[in-house]
This record gives structure tokens, C-alpha cells and sequence, in this order.
């Protein structure tokens, strides 16, 4: 039996967030709303007369979905492509932005679990390969790690 690759589920995770935070933010353009409006009219200026947590949210989902699938603009392989610290600071984020638009708090969620999943992988000291590479069995002193 193979080992869970914890990162590749986390990826696969994110990246079905990210569509749907498009998806969201693209019908937020259509129906603008703020989730929190039933406390607190105060953030209603954000989607509404300009469309900027909209905006913000197709951005966010573009970024995120450009950094996981990986884009080659994005360049796949380089540091920061492999870092889980910094997906594991940039999700915070996204989520926030995901969570204030009231057609994006499932993207949030499936973030949040997205970066469950992302500091248990870290946690395991496992590694971001090349995408969709399967990380190989490195030889340590000639001997092989199991």
C-alpha cells in the first residue's frame, strides 16, 4: 500500500477552492453581498457601487489556482513554488478575503481544510516536488530510506 502524499491532497483541495472562489467572485458581480451585512452595515462599501472584494476574490482564486496547479509563469520548482510556509501564510488570507463575500464562505472552508491538511503535511516534514511528481526515495550514504 502507498503513503498519503499529504501536500498532493492539499493541493488538489486548494485548487477546487480557488475555482470556487472565481466562480464566487464572479456572481458576487452580479448579486454583491457582504456575509456579515445581517451585523454590520460598515463593509456593505466594498461591493457595492465598486466591485471590490469581487475583484478581489477573482484575483485571489486566480493566484492561488495559478500557484497550486502551477502556472508556467508562475515558474514550477523554484523556492517559492515549494514552500509550504508560505502557502501556509497565504491562505490565511485568501480565506479572509474568501469569507467576507457572501458567495464565498464554502472556498473558505475548503480553504481552512486546505490548510489543515497543508500543516499536517508540513508537520511530516514532507516536501512539494515538481507538480504532480510523486516525491522519490532519496538515497541517504548509500543506503536506501524507507
Amino acid at each position: 500500500m502507498g503513503k498519503l502524499v499529504k501536500n498532493h491532497l492539499a493541493r488538489l483541495i486548494v485548487m477546487t477552492a480557488a475555482v470556487y472562489q472565481i466562480a464566487a467572485g464572479v456572481h458576487g458581480f452580479f448579486w454583491p453581498k457582504i456575509f456579515w451585512d445581517m451585523w454590520t452595515t460598515t463593509l456593505n462599501p466594498l461591493v457595492a457601487p465598486f466591485p471590490i472584494l469581487q475583484t478581489l476574490n477573482v484575483l485571489a482564486g486566480l493566484l492561488m489556482l495559478g500557484w497550486e496547479y502551477p502556472f508556467p509563469m508562475l515558474v514550477p520548482g523554484t523556492a517559492f513554488h515549494r514552500s509550504i510556509v508560505a502557502r501556509l501564510v497565504a491562505l490565511p488570507v485568501v480565506t479572509l478575503i474568501a469569507v467576507l463575500l457572501y458567495q464565498g464562505t464554502n472556498p473558505a472552508l475548503y480553504y481552512i481544510v486546505g490548510g489543515i491538511v497543508y500543516f499536517w503535511a508540513f508537520n511530516e516534514g514532507e516536501i512539494v516536488c515538481m507538480p504532480w511528481k510523486v516525491p522519490t526515495r532519496g538515497k541517504a550514504n548509500g543506503v536506501s530510506r524507507a
